[in-house]
């Protein structure tokens, strides 16, 4: 099966700085590759379908980065548009059926999330599958999990469970949320209410790259 992808890299990544008063996060080197060129090789690997990225902070170095290559960009140069609402303007890119969505500030050992999320989905029973790290297996990560998972894997909010930022989600129902601006928190609070969102385990380690102190640790977990 192939999905789009959609990689989130329009933050201004405020946590990062100094380091993005220049630079946009997704192109911060860790272990000698940007973390967008990182993203995108584990979408390459897993034999996703058509590519687009969201830009806004310093835009202009991630579209000559990524100039040449087939890889669609949606411009949120006006209006940062957060997750949820930068997602619903890139669907004319990505088309109407469920997205893998990725966050590149993070790095991951162990098996390709996205080819897992890929081998797990079932489109009848899901809206939304998450791949979530245990928290004892994350590095950087400040403060606690995100979720936990009752029998059947559906996600239940709060838990040592950590979001890692891959996941495949139906886009169909964007359209209930009125607001521009907005997370994709809404969208998954409409598909747990449902029994709808899903959870999956990942089995390797996972490293925030959101700070520079993160860098080392996530080089570190790289040459392990």
């Amino acid at each position: 099966m192939s999905l789009p992808l959609m990689i989130f890299a329009a933050g201004k990544g405020t946590r990062m700085a100094p380091l993005t008063d220049v630079t946009p996060k997704p192109l911060i080197p860790v272990g000698g590759q940007t973390l967008l060129d990182r993203a995108l090789a584990l979408g390459d690997q897993a034999g996703v379908g058509r590519i687009a990225v969201n830009i806004h902070h310093l835009g202009g170095q991630i579209r000559d980065h990524i100039s040449g290559r087939d890889i669609a960009i949606s411009d949120e140069s006006d209006l940062l548009l957060e997750t949820g609402g930068g997602l619903r303007k890139a669907l004319p890119l990505l088309g109407g059926g469920p997205v893998i969505t990725m966050n590149p500030d993070v790095i991951w050992t162990g098996p390709n999330p996205i080819s897992a999320l890929l081998s797990a989905w079932d489109d009848a029973r899901m809206d939304a599958l998450l791949m979530l790290v245990p928290l004892a297996r994350t590095h950087g990560r400040q403060g606690g999990g995100d979720f936990s998972l009752d029998a059947g894997s559906r996600l239940i909010r709060k838990g040592d469970l950590v979001y890692g930022g891959a996941q495949i989600i139906r886009t169909d129902r964007l359209g209930e949320i009125p607001d521009a601006v907005f997370s994709l928190n809404r969208l998954w609070d409409l598909m747990i209410a449902q029994t709808r969102a899903y959870g999956l385990i990942h089995g390797g380690e996972w490293c925030d790259v959101g700070r520079p102190d993160c860098i080392p640790l996530a080089e570190g977990l790289l040459d392990a």
